[in-house]
């Protein structure tokens, strides 16, 4: 395989570039998805890919596809890729780091005019957090027909807008469909998002899989009340109801360690005046365990400890997003972890406490991921942060599986 070499420095500079887009005072990004920040984050990055001999296709729910051609036509494209929106206080590197390490890649190419095999295609996948409409990765599930178009279109964020209203405000609702697009790989670079890579010193994770994941919904309904005069025995505080489920949510995932996790992340009181008792109260949660019949038990013990604690009130519990485990391709693997050890880079096996793009498109074509460190493990946080060599290495191993993987295909066009 000929040796190429990415520009770590170049890299570097677009990370900070795009950073500028819906920076924070903190350091951090505020670019929800299908927001005018998302749009200059997309506008920036089509151009920047044109410029490095790429054509740009749009398809009707917003997902990029930035196209190098190879010199066998009829082999699938062999893709780079992961999202470019935010959580609202999000970090510089949690998902832009996949796309424009794939950006790198491909101007890498460019620029010693190197052919590969197969086509190859940077990704950027629309709503991949899902901080604004959920559930998260719905993009990317559409396009691998775990959710309709029309499911996606419907979707509405919490001031009512809806995914099609939104898309098409920013102007990138384009014209291809959604799915049906054969890939002979998907390899994504992401930050770990976790303290493993750093504690051990290790440069490079191989990821092998990612853990399952359920959100849900829960409504908790008593009766408003005057604060001053309605007494204690009388009343039915939907935020007290609330208080006593988010503990129950916390024991759960203790009750199912050490690899249990669970999370309320959004909490909303109603009515919100100082001397009413709450009548109702929303809030979500979120489950995860590598196993997924654990989670199964999981969600079944949330379930019976809410209806130990709601007392006099109303529990309303709605699972709305499921996804389950998912294993990684052992040749695309394979690729990653030769790509470490031939560059001299410290790694170990990791699985994905986090769920990514690359959990759908596993459903349609061979997938794996590439994690590189972050300090301390922060993400989805303003202070999340990996440094220039680390992002450099990752991009590299991302490089050279994608040619290793690209040198298997010669001759093998259908």
């Amino acid at each position: 395989m000929t040796n190429v070499t990415i520009d770590g420095e170049r890299l570097w500079g677009t990370l900070m570039e795009t950073a500028a887009i819906g920076a924070t005072a903190k350091g951090g990004i505020r670019r929800l998805t299908l927001s005018d920040e998302d749009r200059r984050v997309r506008d920036w990055f089509k151009a920047a890919c044109e410029e490095a001999g790429c054509t740009v296709t749009v398809d009707r729910i917003g997902n990029m596809f930035a196209r190098r051609e190879g010199r066998n036509p009829g082999l699938p494209p062999i893709c780079m890729g992961s999202h470019l929106d935010t959580q609202p206080t999000g970090g510089k590197f949690d998902g832009v780091l996949g796309v424009l390490a794939g950006l790198e890649a491909l101007r890498s190419l460019h620029a010693i005019g190197y052919e590969t095999n197969a086509p190859l295609e940077v990704i950027n996948w629309t709503n991949e957090e899902g901080a604004r409409f959920t559930p998260a990765m719905m993009a990317s599930g559409a396009f691998a027909g775990v959710f309709t178009e029309d499911y996606v279109l419907s979707r509405r964020d919490r001031d009512g807008a809806s995914f099609a209203e939104a898309i098409e405000a920013i102007g990138y609702r384009g014209e291809a469909p959604v799915g049906g697009r054969p890939f002979s790989a998907m390899f994504e670079l992401h930050i770990e998002q976790g303290p493993i890579l750093e504690a051990e010193g290790k440069t490079i994770g191989v990821v092998t899989g990612v853990q399952a994941i359920r959100w849900f919904e829960l409504t908790i309904r008593g009766a408003d009340a005057h604060a001053g005069a309605t007494p204690m025995r009388n009343r039915r505080d939907a935020l007290a109801g609330a208080a006593r489920a988010v503990l129950a949510v916390e024991e759960v995932a203790l009750a199912h360690g050490p690899d249990g996790v669970g999370t309320v992340g959004i909490l909303e009181c109603r009515p919100g005046s100082t001397n009413v008792v709450p009548g109702e109260v929303f809030l979500t949660v979120d489950l995860r365990h590598p196993l997924d019949s654990t989670l199964a038990c999981m969600e079944e013990d949330l379930r019976g400890r809410l209806a130990a604690v709601q007392g006099k009130l109303d529990f309303e519990l709605e699972r709305i997003w499921v996804s389950p485990a998912v294993h990684f391709d052992e040749r695309l693997i394979g690729h990653v972890r030769e790509a470490a050890e031939r560059l001299g880079l410290p790694h170990r096996d990791i699985a994905s406490g986090a769920g990514h793009d690359a959990v759908y498109v596993a459903k349609v074509a061979p997938t794996t991921m590439i994690f590189v460190p972050c300090r301390e493990g922060i993400s989805h946080n303003e202070a999340e942060e990996s440094t220039p060599a680390q992002c450099a290495a990752g991009a590299q191993v991302l490089l050279n599986a994608v040619l290793a993987f690209d040198a298997t295909l010669e001759g093998s066009a259908r």
